[in-house]
């Protein structure tokens, strides 16, 4: 069964902007389209005799949503499956619950209701911080948006931790057919870097081969698996969160990997994601590795 791109639309500006990137996403990778928007209005339908005349605008407001939502994808691509549902639920809870049976869930940086001056919405930083499925929220410049790099950043890290971003970012590439730089950050401890620990090689040099050693395990199945794909290795000193927000300025994605434990609720989004849904210049996929 083929599992939809599930993209969760109110209306807003950054919701409309995250439907013109998954359509693009789900023609490259000829995937259905799920648009769906988070409503309450059923639930008081079914319990008051009558609808109010508040009540009948918010459904009117829903129908539109969804609606315009789907003649704005066919407008780009008419041959794309589009389908719409209105849930009567929270956003967030609709769209973890859609996330249950979705290849990815997609979302704008901000909302309808969230303030014009936030970063981030909370939808988007609670969904991609719980969801079983990967999250791609919707931001950056025009030429990200665009994919007018031709360059996926994929952020290196444990092996534990990255293992589905890993595919997700070669697939992703492939299907682009566009250049995928995996990147990690390392750093030297103060008391290396002055000599106080003994060492036969300079330990800069040496944390250094250990980051290029990590992304070579990293990424060797992968790149056996899709050989055409253009893989280029950056070892870099600095915080890890500062050097992929900086080279999110030159990609037309970010992928990252989240640990998912099994057992535990609410959030689980370590800081370089938190840092990167915040500030980066282009979309970035959060892909959760359960362990």
């Amino acid at each position: 069964m083929t599992l939809p791109l599930v993209v969760g639309v109110d209306g807003s500006d950054g919701s409309l902007v995250a439907v013109d990137w998954a359509v693009d996403l789900a023609t490259r990778s000829r995937l259905p389209l799920r648009l769906v928007h988070a409503s309450l209005w059923e639930r008081y339908e079914g319990a008051l005799p009558t609808l109010s005349r508040e009540r009948s605008s918010e459904r009117v407001l829903a129908e539109h949503i969804v609606a315009s939502a789907a003649e704005r994808v066919l407008r780009q691509n008419p041959d794309l499956s589009v389908s719409t549902q209105t849930v009567p639920a929270e956003a967030v809870s609709a769209l973890l619950d859609e996330g249950r049976n979705a290849t990815a869930l997609i979302t704008g940086s901000r909302g309808r209701g969230e303030l014009k001056g936030t970063l981030l919405g909370s939808v988007g930083l609670s969904v991609a911080a719980r969801a079983a499925c990967p999250v791609v929220v919707v931001r950056g410049d025009k030429a990200a948006l665009a994919g007018s790099h031709g360059r996926i950043v994929l952020g290196a890290g444990d092996l534990d931790t990255c293992r589905e971003a890993v595919a997700f970012a070669f697939r992703e590439a492939e299907a682009r057919g566009c250049e995928l730089n995996v990147v990690r950050a390392w750093r030297c401890p103060v008391r290396e870097a002055d000599g106080s620990t003994a060492s036969a090689e300079d330990p800069e040099h040496q944390h250094e081969k250990q980051a290029a050693a990590l992304i070579a395990d990293l990424v060797a199945d992968a790149s056996a698996a899709h050989p055409d794909v253009r893989v280029s290795r950056t070892a870099v000193e600095g915080a890890a969160r500062k050097v992929l927000v900086h080279r999110s300025a030159a990609a037309d994605l970010v992928v990252l990997g989240a640990r998912r434990r099994s057992g535990r609720v609410g959030f689980q989004l370590g800081r370089i994601s938190h840092t990167l849904l915040h500030h980066a210049d282009c979309p970035v996929a959060v892909v959760p590795n359960r362990v």
